[in-house]
């Protein structure tokens, strides 16, 4: 892996994208040389503070940069300058799709891959079942708040044993049921404080990067 001042530098945009609520504020992050593919990462509960510049959003989108991957983090709908109300998910998984056809009309070819925190695992649950991607990665998953249906064998599951919001043993009971590779960050909570290193280590081995 790359020392922080060896990583390539990135070209950053600022975008309002045309989605079902209206437009929605994101950030892409281009690493414009040897481009390997598209991460998508979706951000905690709206209504609680989540947006795309969540610490954990941040180091998984950073990270995806590192290992020649072109972030996209929007906000979801309501969130900063993203039009729009909270919709439980529903909603913001039309959204999310439709950032994804947007962004991919300008990398063509590439493949996507999917990363949700929280609130954002679960939409990303879902975006999975209407968007091919390569790897599904859900951080701290919020399974005892939502319903969540059944993911594609591959998806990876990160999380703290010490998640204070989401019950650690009803991550590793919902992700043992499906038989889905689990990594556990030892003393980490739900917003991984003072264990960010170890998340990016986890997510890059997670990551088809």
């Amino acid at each position: 892996m790359k020392q922080a001042s060896e990583a390539p530098k990135t070209k950053r945009y600022k975008l309002r994208i045309p989605v079902p609520a209206g437009k929605l504020e994101t950030v892409i992050d281009d690493p414009e040389i040897d481009r390997r593919g598209l991460l998508l990462v979706a951000h905690p509960h709206p209504l609680h503070g989540g947006s795309l510049d969540n610490k954990v959003v941040t180091t998984l989108a950073k990270a995806a940069n590192e290992a020649g991957w072109v972030s996209v983090r929007p906000n979801f709908r309501g969130v900063g300058m993203s039009d729009g109300t909270f919709d439980a998910g529903v909603g913001e998984t039309d959204d999310l799709l439709a950032v994804a056809r947007f962004v991919e009309a300008s990398y063509p070819g590439l493949p996507w891959a999917l990363a949700g925190f929280s609130f954002g695992a679960f939409v990303q649950h879902r975006l999975h079942q209407a968007l091919h991607a390569q790897r599904l990665i859900l951080v701290a998953p919020a399974v005892t708040m939502y319903e969540f249906d059944p993911v594609p064998a591959d998806t990876v599951v990160i999380y703290g044993d010490a998640d204070e919001l989401i019950p650690p043993a009803a991550i590793r009971l919902w992700a043992e049921q499906q038989g889905l590779a689990v990594k556990n960050i030892p003393d980490a909570g739900h917003f991984f404080h003072g264990k960010l290193k170890e998340l990016k280590q986890a997510f890059l081995e997670a990551c088809p990067c």
